[in-house]
């Protein structure tokens, strides 16, 4: 399933695991690599695949069975073609199985080996289990999320699982590479979420080292500290999202609103917050989201519609811009970012677990008589 995007030409091998792993592979297939995904033969993924029909898109899928011998030769013998290799064990796990970096680089000194952990590869916590609420919890990235007064609230799993980890994921073993073009050598990746969440956060350290941000949550710029930088309820129970952070902005917000800065607090008096906060969403109580949408339309206010994931895609800027496509059927994001010459296809649906076993196995020079053996043996 190769494409004809930015990335044609390469190929990846990516062990089944869930969530951020998959993510980093998905960014990478969307941009034209060939993606093939290797399962535990003999339960076609379930246990390691997350549902979805998404994360897995643009991807071949082999099943192995990675405890026998010959399933272990396959992946190896696979990595053997690969520019990248992907896992998401965690530490020390692959190299038990016998496809750790030492394993396959011993035999392709160019893979670049992508390794995606929550805690890091080495450290104290590496060896624990944990998600993406542990993570972020302990990079500092969930502590400032949340209204005054209130408990920290996660942001799903969005800043561990994919900001902090696959795309990090996938930024690094793109580094990766354009470092092989002058050393002609691979080298390990070890992409933690941790790190990845904590990187995240370095606009925050920069506003608490300017004495910007020194509030507790919900007490500062852009954490919903000011009237200006904050969700509103309007009649109808849907939100709207306000950013108008900068003067001549607030101003055109409160015109349109049918205030005035006479009417409330200084901009940017903290303290009196919720007074303003009060009054503008007594204002946004009068009319529905959708009538609000209208108001706001055509103004540098910088008042947004609060969608579900669900109704994104009718939005017109996202009509106009394809930022949502239907793959096997299924609603989704489009690939991103775009490219001026070598823009990324719209993607296909992954194969079934397990569904190119034999073809692929067959381009790797195995003949259908030690196919048909592996199978009897329960290898794939």
């Amino acid at each position: 399933m190769s494409g004809t995007g930015p990335l044609q030409g390469l190929r990846v091998v990516e062990i089944a695991s869930l969530a951020p792993a998959p993510f980093a592979c998905m960014i990478l297939a969307d941009l034209g690599a060939e993606v093939i995904r290797v399962e535990r033969a003999g339960d076609g993924g379930q246990g390691l695949l997350a549902p979805s029909g998404v994360l897995d898109r643009g991807r071949r899928s082999i099943a192995v069975d990675m405890k026998t011998d010959a399933g272990r030769e396959i992946v190896r013998k696979l990595a053997d073609t690969a520019d990248i290799f992907v896992e998401g064990f965690r530490p020390g796990v692959a190299e038990r199985i016998g496809i750790g970096p030492d394993d396959l680089q011993a035999r392709n000194p160019r893979l670049i080996y992508g390794r995606m952990t929550g805690w890091g590869q080495d450290g104290p916590l590496a060896s624990t289990a944990g998600h993406d609420i542990n993570y972020i919890a302990i990079a500092g990235a969930l502590e400032p999320i949340g209204h005054k007064g209130q408990r920290p609230v996660p942001p799903l799993n969005l800043l561990g699982d994919f900001g902090g980890g696959g795309l990090m994921l996938a930024m690094g073993v793109l580094a990766a590479l354009h470092e092989r073009t002058t050393s002609g050598l691979g080298q390990v990746i070890d992409a933690s979420m941790v790190d990845g969440a904590a990187l995240l956060t370095a606009f925050v350290h920069g506003m608490h080292a300017s004495g910007l941000w020194d509030e507790g949550r919900g007490g500062n710029l852009l954490d919903t500290g000011g009237a200006f930088y904050d969700t509103y309820e309007c009649s109808d129970g849907q939100y709207v999202a306000v950013g108008c952070v900068e003067p001549h902005f607030y101003a055109e917000f409160l015109g349109l609103l049918g205030l005035s800065n006479d009417d409330l607090p200084m901009q940017f008096d903290l303290d009196q917050a919720d007074v303003a906060k009060k009054r503008i969403g007594e204002v946004f109580a009068t009319k529905t989201r959708d009538e609000w949408t209208d108001v706001f339309a055509a103004s540098d206010a910088c008042v947004s519609p609060v969608l579900s994931p669900w109704e994104a895609h009718e939005h017109p800027h996202n009509q106009a811009r394809g930022t949502f496509v239907e793959v096997g059927g299924i609603r989704q994001p489009a690939p991103a970012p775009r490219f001026s010459r070598t823009p990324a296809p719209v993607p296909q649906p992954g194969s079934d677990a397990g569904s190119d076993t034999e073809t692929v196995l067959a381009e790797l020079g195995y003949e259908a008589a030690s196919i048909a053996q592996f199978r009897s043996e329960g290898s794939i």
